[in-house]
């Protein structure tokens, strides 16, 4: 990336961030030799600098110091843009190679040789059907009354047997094998939302007093985890493997509330 030209000499605007304090210009040059990670360089924070010091820098800077400014700027995007964006990873043979057990390697040789033999069978059947020509013309006029009428036997009967076994509803298929689905996700939300609609607060522990199973334990975490994604309600964790508070969010239900 070719850095932007020289700044000039009067371009003075200071930034505050999180990685460094100081003048813009100095911050630039560290980034373009690599000394600062562009990444770690919030250019929402610059710009905001820059809009609040436009009112004074509109006097006193130049239009070479403005057009230097912008470039850097536009530079520092691109930057890091490129370094966010994923990259393509080129494989060679040591990574594919590298770090494979004996076995599995030689498991994959195996893969290898099978692939390879399918696709010389492959190969011989395409280049055999290659050869034969279809047939596309009629059969002569003298011989046409030789040919079999197809539709002799074919009578409105066997049609109508036919439609009825083709358009008949399929047999019901046996689920006795499956374990049957006691709790969905649904019921849960609506049984969550009119508990904490009527208390207000609850914590996660008391919502699980009608839960027998472990599914039902589940599946009523879930409900609070989209629950809490409508913005329907709050959850607060005060510490680490510590009680889950779950509070209803009364000003969803006047239509402020907001989806999360």
């Amino acid at each position: 990336m070719p850095a932007p030209a020289t700044p000039p000499a009067g371009l003075d605007l200071q930034v505050e961030l999180p990685v460094f304090s100081g003048p813009f210009r100095l911050l630039a040059e560290l980034i373009l030799d690599q000394k600062v990670d562009v990444c770690d360089v919030p250019v929402a924070m610059v710009t905001d600098a820059f809009v609040q010091g436009g009112r004074a820098a509109a006097s006193a800077w130049t239009l070479e110091e403005a057009t230097w400014f912008l470039a850097v700027c536009a530079t520092l995007l691109e930057l890091k843009l490129g370094r966010l964006l994923p990259r393509p990873v080129t494989e060679t043979e040591e990574d594919l190679l590298g770090g494979i057990s004996p076995d599995l390697l030689y498991a994959r040789s195996l893969e290898l040789g099978a692939f390879r033999r399918l696709a010389d069978r492959i190969d011989e059947r395409l280049a055999a059907v290659a050869l034969l020509v279809p047939r596309t013309a009629g059969p002569p006029a003298e011989f046409a009354h030789l040919y079999p009428d197809v539709l002799a036997r074919v009578t409105p009967d066997a049609l109508a047997a036919a439609a009825a076994a083709l358009l008949a509803p399929s047999p019901q298929v046996d689920l006795s094998h499956l374990a049957p689905i006691r709790v969905s996700l649904r019921a849960s939300m609506d049984a969550v939302q009119a508990h904490l609609a009527a208390v207000g607060e609850a914590s996660f522990r008391d919502l699980l007093h009608d839960c027998p199973e472990r599914i039902h334990v589940v599946v009523k975490f879930l409900a609070l985890l989209e629950l809490h994604r409508q913005g329907k309600i709050d959850l607060e964790q005060a510490e680490l493997f510590g009680e889950i508070e779950v509070r209803w969010r009364s000003d969803w239900a006047t239509g402020r509330g907001s989806g999360r």
